[in-house]
């Protein structure tokens, strides 16, 4: 007797015991899965981020941008000589702080990167770009956070740099326009339309200025949406990967104020090209836009101002003006997430203490993206989150 009590109580410790190690391996996510279950997801599902009406989709769920601007390091970062070990642990920390998206700069204003004639016809793109971007878009995928790549600036057309007279002369004719498109713009996504964390390219940072200011050139909008029209189709047309143009205000984004610059209808009208079209909305906003526009935030994209046919996204935006406009950085992030936007990537230019590079007011932001994914993570990270030192580990087995 006394023997089959002590066979019990030993069996009983021993399935409590083997229940506890199995506790201690599975812990479960917010799907529900284990966290090993979560990370083969990631490794098998697709990551490419795709349009559903004004949704964001990745695998067939919901992707909400809980993004950030890294435009540059240096200025012009990729002509051969990218810091690469800066630009890795750039990710990491990102990816470490629930931050899924940024945007990249990638051609600050242009002479070192592609060389234009003084027709504005392409002599030649520096194959240490091509170098550069193949370890960039590496990163980006080893650490799971897609990027925004950011073609052009206002700056290459600004007077000071050398080479604006060549591209106010390009974007002013369209054969030049079309022999760009069809060269750098092609073997851009035949290179890189694979790569599933190429969220997105941006034609063009802030193209109202080219308008508006005289210092860049005063181009027209029938040039300059040309342009957008022409990238746009051959990005189409070459690759899967998404297209927006980073407009500085929706003052030039919407019918009610100076009208959509980037319409499809007026893409289609200029280019006579049914790929040329906007995949989404990405207009800029800050504060001393308030009086004239108003406060995007707390409203819906359509009561902004934007049609209801795309995804709309805060492109850019300041992380520190919560004096200004009334709300903390984290209430501001989450206050878009419940109106309607399908993302914000907030303004973080590089700052320099002493030997070490930071991001402008990285404390916000950072407290702002944690916030965010604990409100929706599973919007955040649709197919879970990436294990980059687990990817690295693979990596190596397989080379051995």
């Amino acid at each position: 007797m006394k023997k089959s009590i002590f066979l019990k109580k030993l069996t009983a410790v021993l399935l409590a015991a083997a229940m506890t190690l199995s506790l201690a391996g599975c812990t479960n996510n917010d799907t529900g899965n284990t966290d090993s279950e979560a990370a083969e997801v990631v490794e098998t599902a697709s990551a490419r981020v795709t349009v559903e009406g004004t949704s964001f989709m990745v695998d067939g769920k919901e992707l909400w941008i809980n993004g950030v601007n890294t435009p540059w390091q240096n200025w012009n970062d990729f002509t051969g000589n990218m810091d690469e070990e800066f630009w890795d642990s750039t990710f990491a920390q990102l990816a470490e702080d629930n931050i899924n998206c940024t945007r990249i700069w990638i051609n600050c204003n242009g002479e070192s990167i592609i060389r234009l004639m003084s027709t504005g016809e392409i002599k030649e793109i520096r194959e240490g770009h091509w170098t550069d971007l193949d370890k960039l878009f590496a990163i980006a995928e080893k650490h799971g956070v897609y990027i925004m790549a950011t073609f052009l600036s206002f700056d290459h057309f600004k007077d000071g740099n050398t080479g604006a007279e060549k591209w106010r002369t390009l974007i002013s004719d369209k054969s030049l326009t079309d022999a760009f498109a069809e060269s750098y713009v092609a073997e851009f996504c035949q290179r890189y339309g694979d790569n599933e964390y190429l969220f997105s390219i941006d034609i063009m940072n802030e193209p109202d200025w080219v308008y508006e200011n005289s210092e860049c050139g005063n181009i027209s909008w029938e040039n300059l949406s040309y342009f957008f029209g022409k990238c746009a189709a051959v990005i189409h047309e070459n690759c899967d990967t998404l297209v927006t143009v980073g407009l500085g205000m929706i003052k030039y984004n919407s019918d009610n104020y100076n009208g959509n610059m980037v319409s499809d209808e007026y893409l289609k009208e200029l280019t006579r090209d049914e790929n040329a079209y906007l995949d989404f909305y990405s207009t800029h906003y800050y504060m001393w836009q308030r009086p004239y526009y108003g406060f995007p935030c707390n409203i819906s994209p359509v009561e902004f101002g934007l049609d209801d046919t795309k995804p709309c996204l805060i492109g850019e935006t300041s992380n520190d003006d919560a004096e200004e406009c009334g709300l903390t950085l984290t209430e501001k992030y989450q206050s878009c997430y419940d109106s309607g936007w399908n993302g914000i990537m907030v303004w973080m230019q590089p700052t320099d203490e002493g030997d070490e590079y930071d991001w402008y007011r990285y404390d916000l932001t950072k407290e702002a993206t944690n916030a965010m994914a604990e409100y929706a993570f599973d919007k955040i990270y649709p197919i879970g989150k990436k294990d980059a030192a687990a990817a690295d580990t693979a990596a190596e087995d397989s080379a051995e």
